[in-house]
């Protein structure tokens, strides 16, 4: 809409403009013309012998000079001349009209040009000038008065014609600057449309790029969260069920029922893997949560990896429980699996702790155990393949705005403290 207001201010002033150099380059010889003609039809009643002469002589003469004009007026030197043909041609219309006052419309030209051939500072003299040509041609007796009574009308005359130059060129000069700042305020609105057209080029490409980007990393981020879920379920489970199907190894012969009941656990494990793997493609809650909240899915948690393992394990709850958005839950409680995962393949713990704590505006778990432990700063850079461990953890409390810290050196255990934003359920 704005481009279309400003072509159509932009075309308005094209025509005026037009318009006017259509007048200055005929108007001159139209003027000329209808004023000889007129003046030869009165001339035997106004004009004498000798100022038909001079008439007769000077027409010529204005002629050829708006002939001379027509023919440099555009050129780059037709500047320089400018001033010189208005003066000649407003002297050129003095005489004419002393012979004959109708050649004041030759004269009256001054008023329209004196503005485009002038200066500012000369453009009102120029104006003047004229208006003393028509302040003459107007007062009765032509040039010069011969009366009283004619001198005092060519004085009023003039006072009014010099009055309504000033208002005329006070009012013209106000149009000026009001077409130029129209002009600047249209050449502003095209640079404005033009750099809005840009603009929205450029969005609409960033748009695209976005949309490209958004898609990778949300490609990226599934690609993510399945890895993260087959290691903390499938693989988990995978490795418990190898344990068991190693112990039914060693004592299928020597005890059966034991034999048994470790083949027992391998299928419970394997059903419950399977479980996991569908409840991660569909983007569920861990199976645990599926019915109990954080404290009892983490306290059975810890029950089951204690009996699986052998190790003595306890969970504690402390703060006042509150229900946690699922999102919240299913990452604690991956942390914690994946930190029990840990605890048992290579700490050679005898116990494990594991806290919950409710503290206002945050919820921390906290792992520890009285293994071996490690030393934190020598851990081999992680890798894809190897597994997600510590920076599996991380990942997923980065998720939830939390954190995850380790805490051990060799000999002395580890402690796993994992805390995220206490979002309460919906």
């Amino acid at each position: 809409m704005g481009t279309g207001r400003t072509g159509r201010s932009t075309a308005a002033v094209t025509t005026a403009e037009q318009g006017w150099e259509q007048f200055f380059r005929y108007g001159p010889y139209g003027l000329l013309g209808l004023a000889t003609v007129v003046s030869a039809m009165s001339a035997d009643l106004i004009m004498s012998r000798t100022g038909t002469y001079v008439a007769g002589a000077l027409v010529p003469v204005a002629l050829m000079l708006q002939l001379w004009w027509s023919r440099i007026r555009h050129r780059p030197a037709g500047r320089s001349w400018a001033s010189v043909y208005f003066v000649v041609r407003t002297v050129l219309a003095f005489v004419l009209t002393w012979t004959n006052p109708f050649f004041s419309m030759f004269a009256l030209l001054g008023y329209f040009d004196a503005a485009r051939l002038l200066s500012r500072r000369t453009a009102r003299v120029g104006m003047l000038a004229t208006a003393v040509t028509m302040a003459g041609s107007q007062c009765g007796s032509g040039f010069p008065p011969d009366t009283l009574m004619n001198w005092t009308a060519f004085g009023i005359l003039l006072a009014l014609h010099s009055t309504l130059v000033l208002v005329f060129a006070q009012l013209d000069t106000r149009q000026a600057e009001q077409a130029r700042t129209q002009l600047d305020t249209i050449d502003e609105l095209e640079s404005a449309n033009a750099r809005l057209e840009q603009a929205l080029a450029e969005n609409a490409g960033l748009h695209a790029q976005l949309l490209v980007q958004a898609r990778e990393a949300g490609v990226a981020d599934e690609r993510s969260r399945l890895a993260a879920e087959i290691h903390d379920t499938i693989a988990q489970g995978l490795a418990g069920i190898i344990a068991q199907l190693q112990v039914v190894t060693s004592t299928t012969e020597s005890d059966p029922a034991l034999a048994r009941v470790h083949l027992d656990r391998a299928a419970a494990l394997a059903r419950h893997s399977l479980g996991e793997a569908r409840r991660s493609v569909s983007n569920l809650v861990p199976a645990a949560l599926a019915h109990d909240d954080l404290p009892e899915a983490l306290g059975k948690t810890v029950a089951s990896w204690a009996e699986r393992t052998g190790v003595r394990a306890e969970c504690t709850v402390t703060g006042t429980a509150e229900p946690l958005h699922d999102e919240v839950g299913a990452t604690l409680l991956r942390i914690a699996e994946e930190a029990l995962a840990n605890v048992g393949r290579h700490s050679r713990a005898t116990r494990v702790g594991v806290t919950l704590s409710f503290m206002g505006d945050e919820v921390t778990l906290d792992v520890r155990d009285d293994g071996c432990g490690f030393d934190p700063v020598a851990l081999p850079p992680y890798r894809g393949s190897d597994g997600f461990g510590l920076g599996g953890m991380r990942a997923r409390a980065e998720r939830m705005a939390g954190t995850v810290v380790v805490e051990s050196e060799p000999g002395n255990g580890a402690a796993v403290c994992a805390r995220v934003p206490l979002v309460p359920q919906r």
